[in-house]
């Protein structure tokens, strides 16, 4: 059965710094922004003249550019040469030797599969593109039970082996595919604001694709100041919250999915059964002081749901924000770790 009226969005997660006038001359405040990993980024610095040693701005957007660039070549499953693309490829079943950062992200990845059990698998990818969200470009056909079975077979992140030195990385069998998709934008962020740590920049915030991570005060001398998006085509603004020295990634079904017949299919696919989630989850932000590992968790438990997800953050005690469908419309769910954060930043 052919798909029908499928829309796909995307999600943003907005920095609400252009709705307050700005109070200092527009050259303390360097800004640049463009595309990486399918889809966009924004990074803002605020300039310091006591900066040691000075750097030159001139030159700072090309080396983000080259930076971003890099880790697209390590970790894009668009890219046919990127260091996943050609591990996937790879029929073998002995180590694959990767670069360290590749070797970082997976290890990290690793981790989070097994703190949730499962429910977020790097490996996961034959089966995002038997649904029609990967690169594989299907003719737009929802599988049988019989294909998921099959791709089934090759998911399992335990099948999978990492190892730091020399970084390599090995599949327990041919046709595992890895996808590194819920971390690799999130380890984007990590690479630039490490950058700019190298830089001795006490001030700045690194934006892609709505992963989020701020040091420090704008322009105006106030804490970064970010609104999660409301999940629907409103586009609105569902919470704000003050951003500093921490990280936060969203995740959600609303920005990547098709319908059929009047059914919604969900971009994120549970690995246990192998289809597109369907609980009344919309959208969860997490808060962590890595970038991603709060996207390797959102995703986590964006798969786990409402119930489930908040029971795995609450044992680990995570500044989780959800935003859950009601029978009235959205209801908003939040761990007292959140609260507590959301309470001390909006006081200021």
């Amino acid at each position: 059965m052919k798909q029908k009226n499928k829309i796909r969005y995307k999600i943003f997660l907005i920095a609400l710094l252009i709705l307050t006038n700005c109070t200092t001359p527009a050259d303390e405040l360097f800004s640049t922004h463009g595309s990486t990993m399918g889809t966009t980024y924004s990074v803002k610095i605020v300039k310091d003249v006591r900066q040691n040693p000075p750097v030159n701005f001139e030159t700072l957007s090309p080396k983000i550019d080259s930076l971003l660039l890099a880790v697209n070549r390590q970790m894009s499953t668009y890219m046919q040469d990127s260091e996943i693309s050609r591990f996937n490829q790879f029929q073998d079943t002995s180590w694959f030797p990767i670069s360290e950062d590749f070797a970082k992200v997976l290890l990290a990845s690793y981790q989070i599969c097994e703190a949730s059990n499962g429910a977020f698998d790097f490996t996961v990818g034959p089966l995002v593109n038997l649904w029609g969200f990967g690169p594989e470009n299907r003719d737009e056909m929802i599988p049988t039970d019989q294909e998921i079975s099959e791709r089934k077979s090759k998911v399992g992140y335990q099948k999978i082996k990492i190892r730091l030195n020399p970084p390599a990385v090995k599949k327990a069998m041919p046709g595992m595919y890895c996808d590194l998709s819920a971390t690799a934008k999130g380890f984007g962020v990590d690479k630039l604001a490490e950058y700019f740590e190298s830089l001795n920049f006490a001030n700045y915030l690194v934006e892609i694709g709505g992963e989020v991570r701020a040091k420090g005060v704008n322009e105006r001398g106030e804490t970064w100041v970010i609104g999660i998006q409301t999940p629907d085509e409103s586009r609105g603004i569902q919470k704000i919250v003050r951003l500093e020295d921490n990280a936060m990634a969203t995740s959600g079904d609303y920005f990547n999915y098709y319908e059929v017949d009047g059914k919604r299919y969900s971009h994120t696919i549970d690995p246990l059964t192998g289809k597109p989630i369907t609980h009344k989850l919309a959208s969860v932000s997490v808060m962590q002081k890595s970038c991603m590992i709060a996207d390797g968790l959102a995703t986590a438990i964006d798969v786990l749901g409402p119930e489930k997800g908040f029971v795995f953050a609450r044992k680990r005690k995570l500044p989780v924000f959800m935003i859950v469908r009601g029978a009235t419309g959205f209801e908003e769910k939040m761990t007292p770790e959140f609260k507590a954060v959301l309470e001390i930043r909006n006081k200021e």
